[in-house]
């Protein structure tokens, strides 16, 4: 069985949890998320707290429950605390701006890059070199900094570009004569 799937997921006062029609919905302070629930897993709502089981005996079924179980935890988390991601410009020149639901780079290109956020996520630039991503969804939050990240990698030899505010990148040794 899924060792993750054995762990309940803890509902705080001020979330809703709704099962209807083959999906779950999680409703709190910062908004609301739904996933759809399949029937491979058990989902069952035991006073204030969710838990899973697969339907069957089957290894899709407990690999699923499992699964289903994260991306609940995800949703009651997001629509509680939010998510963020940061990240930071590293290079000469490079800078970051926010404007509303737009962020503008300055990546060294001959021309300057605009990347849109999608509904639901914020963007801030305490600095211009630090980049903050929020939103409740924790897979849009990460698919957004990802394709911030994506307009310049950190490239091995200086370590120029965008990375994650965590990320570590191992330098490599320039070639001698």
């Amino acid at each position: 069985m899924s060792r993750i799937a054995n762990y309940p997921v803890d509902i705080p006062e001020k979330v809703e949890i709704n099962m209807a029609g083959g999906a779950i919905s999680v409703k709190g302070p910062l908004g609301s998320l739904s996933q759809a629930m399949g029937d491979l897993v058990q989902v069952e709502h035991v006073e204030n707290q969710l838990r899973f089981k697969p339907a069957n005996g089957s290894q899709q079924a407990n690999a699923m429950s499992g699964t289903l179980r994260a991306l609940v935890s995800n949703m009651v988390n997001g629509v509680t605390k939010g998510w963020e991601k940061k990240l930071t410009l590293v290079g000469v020149g490079y800078r970051a701006q926010a404007a509303g639901d737009k962020l503008n780079l300055t990546l060294g290109f001959s021309h300057p890059v605009v990347h849109q956020m999608p509904a639901g996520i914020k963007v801030e630039t305490p600095s211009q070199t630090e980049i903050i991503i929020k939103g409740i969804d924790r897979q849009v939050v990460g698919q957004v900094a990802a394709e911030v990240r994506a307009y310049r990698k950190p490239e091995p030899y200086k370590g120029k570009g965008v990375r994650y505010a965590d990320e570590v990148i191992v330098l490599k040794e320039t070639k001698k004569k």
